[in-house]
């Protein structure tokens, strides 16, 4: 879908509300969790389903989810079923999870679970790197100066 402005050039938004839309729910009790947009009720609110994630079909505001690359194929309207059958033969979540937003996602989650101790770990490996890489670095640039 190429939309024209009146000017001529393109129009900026490449991701629009559209039933079948991948979504990513980032508020609420179902933050982080991939739904499908089965129904677009108004300009505020839109009936999402994600039978795969754990997601119930459930009326939700446009500003409590972020619009992924992907659409699947459902008719408006579509009953959870319907839903779950699309989702699964795209592979909505493998999808995702290659994606880069998906690794960031996947990461943030995974450093929400650290606990102290093994965030004590990764300081102290961070700092270990960070003093290899300034003592090579240095002998490289002392290499370049002769």
């Amino acid at each position: 879908v190429v939309v024209v402005c009146v000017g001529g050039g393109e129009m900026g938004f490449k991701r629009f509300v559209e039933v079948g839309r991948v979504v990513l729910i980032e508020y609420g009790a179902e933050y982080g969790k991939i739904a499908v947009i089965a129904d677009v009720l108004d300009q505020n609110k839109c009936l999402v389903d994600g039978p795969t994630t754990g997601v119930k079909r459930q009326l939700i505001c446009y500003k409590r989810i972020a619009l992924l690359d992907q659409v699947v194929e459902i008719p408006r309207g579509a009953d959870t079923a319907a839903v779950k059958a699309a989702a699964e033969s795209a592979k909505i979540e493998e999808t995702f999870a290659a994606t880069t937003w998906g690794k960031k996602h996947a990461n943030r989650k995974k450093r929400a679970l650290l606990s102290d101790y093994d965030r004590f770990k990764l300081m102290v490996a961070r700092k270990e790197k960070s003093r290899l890489i300034s003592k090579e670095y240095k002998k490289l640039k002392k290499q370049a100066a002769k």
